[in-house]
């Protein structure tokens, strides 16, 4: 009974090992994607930062698949237009999607 228990055991956990391994290489993709967008919303942070008209702590900024999202609550329709400007002008930005809004 012990021995066949060890065999059960060991089964399972080679199951578990290869679908494991399997997912890995699906995802290995997409920690890339991960990444770049770290760096693409790292890089659009720093810019609004270094710009003296807007104030970083009232921008939200994400990416998906290069995709920034620019959110947050504005003193002025010309610091929605600038942060988007900033935002396009990074480079790996493939679109802006701004739900800002002026307080």
């Amino acid at each position: 009974m012990t021995q066949f228990n060890s065999r059960f055991l060991t089964f399972i956990l080679s199951i578990l090992l290869l679908s494991f391994l399997s997912t890995q290489s699906v995802h290995a993709s997409e920690a890339g994607e991960y990444i770049d967008d770290a760096v693409i919303t790292t890089k659009v942070k720093a810019e609004i930062f270094n710009d003296p008209s807007l104030k970083t702590f009232e921008i939200s900024v994400e990416t998906i698949k290069g995709v920034v999202q620019l959110s947050g609550a504005v003193s002025s329709q010309a610091n929605i237009d600038r942060a988007v400007e900033i935002a396009r002008s990074v480079s790996g930005v493939t679109a802006v999607e701004n739900t800002m809004t002026v307080k």
